[in-house]
């Protein structure tokens, strides 16, 4: 099934047959050559039933149904069921790759204490948009983004706050989400969804203005500008 709604976890193919495909992860899906599978990859190498992906209660989860070349995730091959974190690559039978994304997965922060008032004036200082690398917070004219952004989504706003203002290339970006060694199998739409699950996610809190610009035939830089007023 082709992906349609925004707010689910999300699998997009990558390099191989499917490349630029997509599918909404809401309930099982079974990958493989048979045409009954919902994700249908026609090629020998892949099982007729290679993989399963199921929504649990701890999460979603990726199994490989004793395929004969294997299921890989971030370049290792499964045994038993793994759950899936968002940004994680899969491979069927080294053919053909994916990206999961999810917008549950959260980074791991320490406890929700309130935004002190000193940071509120730095956040007022340096912009509408706060980030805190060492808690891995942000906030949004001193509202903090609740629940906190994913994995993915805090390292590509990172990267672009890091930057104060100048474009960075969508390769750098994919680098720094990814890292070097996975970078070269994230394909344009992968990224591209990110770009949208981080705005959306912005947006929640302020609609007024656009955080993350896209330069065309380069890539994206970070507008915050400084918040007007005082916070009471």
């Amino acid at each position: 099934m082709k992906s349609v709604n925004a707010d689910l976890p999300v699998l997009i193919g990558q390099a191989g047959p499917l490349n630029g495909d997509r599918w909404d992860v809401d309930q099982e899906l079974l990958i493989g050559r048979d045409d009954t599978c919902q994700v249908v990859i026609q090629d020998r190498q892949v099982s007729r039933y290679h993989a399963r992906i199921t929504v649990t209660p701890e999460g979603v989860a990726l199994e490989d149904l004793a395929s004969k070349n294997g299921t890989y995730v971030n370049g290792a091959r499964i045994e038993e069921p793994v759950i899936l974190q968002d940004g994680d690559l899969i491979q069927v039978s080294l053919i053909q790759h994916f990206v999961y994304l999810s917008s549950d997965s959260t980074m791991p922060l320490g406890p929700g204490i309130p935004l002190p008032e000193i940071l509120q004036a730095a956040a007022i200082q340096s912009g509408r948009l706060r980030l805190d690398p060492l808690s891995r917070r942000v906030w949004v004219n001193a509202s903090e983004v609740n629940p906190p952004l994913s994995v993915p989504q805090f390292r590509l706003l990172e990267a672009l706050y890091n930057s104060q203002g100048k474009v960075v290339s969508r390769q750098d970006l994919v680098v720094a989400v990814w890292g070097d060694l996975e970078a070269a199998g994230v394909s344009e739409q992968a990224l591209d969804a990110l770009v949208r699950r981080l705005r959306d996610r912005l947006a929640a809190i302020d609609r007024s203005h656009e955080f993350l610009v896209t330069v065309r035939g380069y890539g994206l830089r970070l507008d915050n500008p400084p918040v007007r007023g005082s916070v009471t």
